[in-house]
């Protein structure tokens, strides 16, 4: 079974509240406070967000954190990128470097590229404000 992480999960979640929002910067606290979830884990995705550039972070006494693009821009497969790294499927692909030990000898390596690139393309066609609905 194919399955997204929690904190990917949890991204959605919070960024679909940021955008609710329209445009205000809101802290962790807020954020958890309206999303009911631990502000220890919104923190720490606001960061993983913050440093794959989804959402700005503002310093001092009215700080807090603001979407860094419209929820039409901010599709499936950056929050995904931003939260459990590079889509891949299988490590065995053309440019993986992690392949099994039977790699030498298998005739499927690299095979999965076709594969990969359809789910990437898949997940870049889902948008935020797509996976929010009418609550925008």
């Amino acid at each position: 079974m194919l399955k997204l992480s929690k904190m990917t999960d949890y991204a959605v979640v919070i960024l679909a509240d940021m955008a609710q929002q329209k445009g205000e910067t809101l802290s962790a606290t807020i954020i958890a406070v309206n999303t009911m979830l631990p502000e220890p884990t919104v923190s720490k995705i606001l960061k993983l967000l913050a440093k794959y550039g989804l959402v700005n972070s503002l310093r001092g006494m009215n700080g807090g954190y603001t979407l860094n693009k419209t929820p039409e821009e901010i599709n499936m497969a950056h929050i995904i990128q931003a939260t459990d790294g590079p889509v891949e499927l299988t490590a065995c692909v053309d440019t993986g470097s992690q392949c099994c030990d039977r790699a030498d000898n298998c005739n499927i390596k690299g095979k999965w590229n076709p594969v990969n690139i359809a789910m990437q393309s898949a997940l870049e066609n889902v948008s935020l404000k797509q996976m929010m609905g009418d609550r925008l």
